[in-house]
């Protein structure tokens, strides 16, 4: 009577492929049988319960090359090392988990992937009447700060509330959004101008952003921040030039762009 199971039944009751097994004999995770009179390869039990064994260990997620010494060391070790892949896979999870939290955002719109703090400034400047695609604006001057002053951002973020606690600074900052559609030549470009910098120097707290952004970036940084969106709006170019003129003008030390 033939001892053993061919490689199709052994891989049949040990839950996986032929090419798979092969794939172990060749990795050295379990050893090759001996052929029979006719040439074929006969598994034994204690093959197939290596076979089962390397298996499961395979589908937790330990690596291939992990799983040979792993069997073959003594109990005390062999806990230990299920500890480690099990601490490997948590952390693994979480970040897989972070990832699909990222997608699940990405549905929902939030494609600047901004923290929940700038996502609160963004919700509270629409409550305050900024149109979308203003609030728009805003979210992705925040990215950019984000990107291009990562060490400052909290610190930008604390500012920005600070700024729309001025409600007289948030309607300057409205007029200014309606002279967005002015001829940059428009007169009212010049009032509103000098209304924007009697603000920022009425009250010193506003500078902090400017400020702020000047002490941590090159005036190439500072310009891609404090310029963001203007290339498409001559009159809001023409409006950011009069007030940084101003406010040199008055001693406040602001980059040329």
């Amino acid at each position: 009577m033939t001892s053993g199971v061919t490689t199709g039944q052994a891989a049949a009751f040990a839950g996986v492929t032929i090419k798979t097994i092969r794939h172990y004999h060749l990795l050295g995770l379990v050893d090759e049988p001996r052929r029979d009179g006719s040439g074929y390869r006969r598994y034994g039990s204690s093959d197939l319960l290596r076979l089962v064994q390397v298996r499961t260990l395979a589908e937790s997620g330990i690596p291939l090359s992990e799983i040979g010494a792993l069997l073959d060391a003594d109990p005390q070790r062999f806990a230990a090392d299920l500890a480690e892949v099990k601490r490997r896979l948590t952390e693994r999870i979480e970040e897989l988990t972070a990832r699909r939290d990222l997608l699940d955002r990405l549905a929902n719109g939030d494609r600047a992937l901004l923290p929940d703090r700038a996502c609160a400034l963004l919700e509270r400047a629409a409550d305050l009447g900024f149109t979308p695609d203003q609030v728009e604006t805003y979210r992705e001057g925040m990215v950019l700060a984000r990107a291009l002053v990562p060490d400052g951002f909290d610190d930008f973020l604390t500012e920005a509330e600070h700024a729309l606690d001025d409600t007289r600074f948030v309607t300057l900052n409205k007029q200014c959004w309606a002279a967005k559609d002015w001829e940059p030549d428009d007169p009212r470009i010049e009032e509103l101008a000098t209304a924007v910098a009697d603000r920022f120097l009425a009250n010193p707290a506003l500078l902090a952003i400017p400020n702020g952004l000047q002490a941590r970036t090159d005036a190439t940084r500072y310009g891609l921040l404090n310029h963001h969106g203007e290339d498409q709006a001559p009159a809001m170019a023409q409006l950011t030039t009069l007030v940084e003129t101003k406010l040199r003008s008055a001693g406040v030390d602001i980059p040329h762009q």
